[in-house]
């Protein structure tokens, strides 16, 4: 898998994290970037440690389903994706406007599950996981922080764009993997 590749499902991952950041930002009403920067912690650390654990999950089994895992990471990416867009298109509150860590963890943990099913998936397409997850980590990063002053600036217009489009991002990217492997 290409580094552009990686970066894109990133990208795609770090929708979630994005979309709650705005909402975390909509409770600021200066510019506070501290704050900002431990959204991008807690979304950014989480989403780098759960595609590792993902990751040993999924290479302790994925001599079991070597003849299949074109398609679990293929069904894992569409199923994400999926959701991710259907949640777009909900009506949500936004969380807690707290920043302190009992407010923190359950929403870095909540953003990151979709990463855990992505780095089973990464086991078996055999990723340097490493450095996925660092890319995984460092963009979730970056878009949390973004997310947090877009949210302080802007309102909460952009939230289910931006699950709307990680949805559409993990998608293709399963569809890509299932053409290649087909095709192979």
């Amino acid at each position: 898998m290409s580094l552009l590749e990686l970066f894109i499902i990133a990208v795609g991952l770090s929708m979630d994290a994005f979309a709650v950041s705005i909402c975390k930002g909509l409770t600021l009403r200066k510019k506070e970037l501290p704050k900002a920067v431990t959204a991008g912690l807690w979304f950014g650390l989480f989403q780098g440690i759960m595609p590792l654990a993902g990751f040993f999950l999924g290479a302790r089994f994925s001599s079991l389903v070597e003849d299949c895992d074109h398609w679990i990471a293929f069904v894992l990416l569409a199923f994400i994706g999926g959701r991710m867009i259907w949640e777009s298109r909900r009506a949500e509150s936004c969380p807690d406007p707290s920043f302190r860590w009992n407010a923190m963890l359950p929403l870095a943990v909540a953003t990151s599950i979709d990463a855990l099913a992505v780095g089973v998936s990464f086991a078996f397409l055999r990723v340097n996981i490493f450095i996925a997850s660092g890319i995984i980590a460092a963009t979730t990063f970056v878009l949390s922080v973004a997310g947090t002053e877009a949210g302080r600036a802007f309102g909460s217009r952009y939230k289910s764009r931006a699950e709307l489009a990680g949805g559409i991002i993990l998608i293709a990217i399963g569809t890509k993997i299932l053409i290649q492997h087909l095709m192979a």
